[in-house]
């Protein structure tokens, strides 16, 4: 595999350094929690190998309010993005052929195309509210395809696809007999996804998620998959064990007496965020050069420059990041023109984020042309 380093990565904060942001609307999750806030007791803990399906305790509590499945049915991984290249490359050789849609987190499609295997997109657009069209994936099917890669609720446009065209997808899986790969990293965060997750639904379904995105957790690099499919789920341990035998024991118990107390995190996070959405709606509501799908799901937006709108895109992320320390995620990181952004409402104080947004609204007026 040739690999090559992903524009939303090599411009991540992280990268930059979170010192040169002063206002970053560029974050896709909620705000980062602190090892003091979570009470832990691990004075205890051997730092030993930990079993390599992870922590059965931890695995319990993952599917504890779901009938028909087990820890058996759960694989912990490096994160969302772990489980995202063992599923991806598991499945799919350079023969094979994926359908994905977009835009979407780079990883659902960079990975796949590193892999070296052919790809149909399958592409959501501003002017359809970003919902799918069911039917355009039954249209790209073809002999070879192996996976079909959905993302629910979506990043980056907060799009949350209704059950009923889940199940449609699942369907049309099981008629071909087509794996279908269903990331729902975002399914607690700030909006409460009103339907079973995906993989209670058919052994053809393999779930994504983690505590990133929705529970300010990045640090700890605990994320899962999810699937009813024994035989899957061994090839899936087995492309663990080849790349890192096991998830480190100390993120697992991290992981697992925050999971204890994950409601009482989870009632004060989504509070903020909803909090923080109102913000965003009202700026909106005022910034009538820009126009955006409001979110269903997440804690992420993609709003766009109006198409009348005559402005130097280039001048304004230049403006917004060097006159006023603000940075949101510019439409490249997703595939798509600069004309587009995704703001992150989850991850700031609300002055932050208001004054955040009054900075772009600064750099438009700086950048007209």
């Amino acid at each position: 595999m040739l690999y090559k380093r992903m524009p939303i990565e090599k411009e991540s904060p992280e990268e930059i350094g979170y010192g040169n942001i002063h206002y970053n609307l560029s974050e896709s999750s909620v705000t980062d929690l602190t090892i003091g806030e979570l009470n832990l007791s691990i004075n205890d803990l051997t730092l030993e190998y930990t079993g390599h399906r992870g922590k059965p305790a931890l695995r319990e509590l993952i599917v504890q309010d779901f009938i028909n499945l087990d820890k058996e049915n759960v694989l912990l991984t490096n994160g969302a993005a772990g489980a995202l290249f063992i599923i991806n490359s598991s499945l799919l050789t350079a023969d094979d052929h994926l359908i994905v849609v977009r835009p979407n987190y780079a990883t659902n499609i960079e990975v796949p195309s590193t892999i070296g295997c052919s790809i149909s997109f399958i592409d959501l657009h501003f002017e359809t509210e970003w919902k799918l069209d069911v039917a355009e994936i039954e249209a790209a099917i073809q002999p070879s395809t192996k996976l079909i890669s959905i993302t629910t609720p979506h990043n980056p446009t907060g799009m949350l696809m209704s059950e009923a065209s889940i199940d449609e997808i699942i369907l049309i899986a099981e008629r071909h007999n087509i794996h279908l790969l269903v990331d729902e990293t975002y399914r607690d965060a700030c909006f409460k996804t009103p339907y079973p997750l995906a993989a209670t639904k058919s052994n053809k379904v393999i779930t994504v998620s983690s505590l990133s995105k929705a529970f300010g957790l990045p640090g700890l690099r605990i994320g899962w998959l999810i699937t009813l499919d024994e035989v899957m789920m061994e090839r899936f341990l087995a492309a663990k064990e080849m790349i890192y035998i096991s998830n480190s024991v100390l993120d697992e118990e991290v992981a697992y007496q925050f999971y204890l107390q994950k409601e009482i995190f989870a009632t004060n996070i989504n509070k903020k965020c909803l909090q923080n959405f109102e913000l965003l709606k009202e700026w909106l509501q005022k910034e009538t050069r820009m126009e955006c799908i409001l979110p269903e799901g997440g804690v992420v937006c993609f709003a766009r420059f109006k198409k009348e709108l005559q402005i130097d895109t280039n001048r304004f992320y230049d403006i917004l990041m060097a006159t006023y320390h603000t940075m949101v995620g510019p439409g490249h990181w997703f595939g798509m023109p600069d004309t587009y952004m995704r703001i992150g409402f989850g991850w700031t104080t609300d002055l932050i984020l208001q004054q955040g947004l009054q900075n772009i609204s600064a750099a438009i007026d700086a950048s007209l042309l």
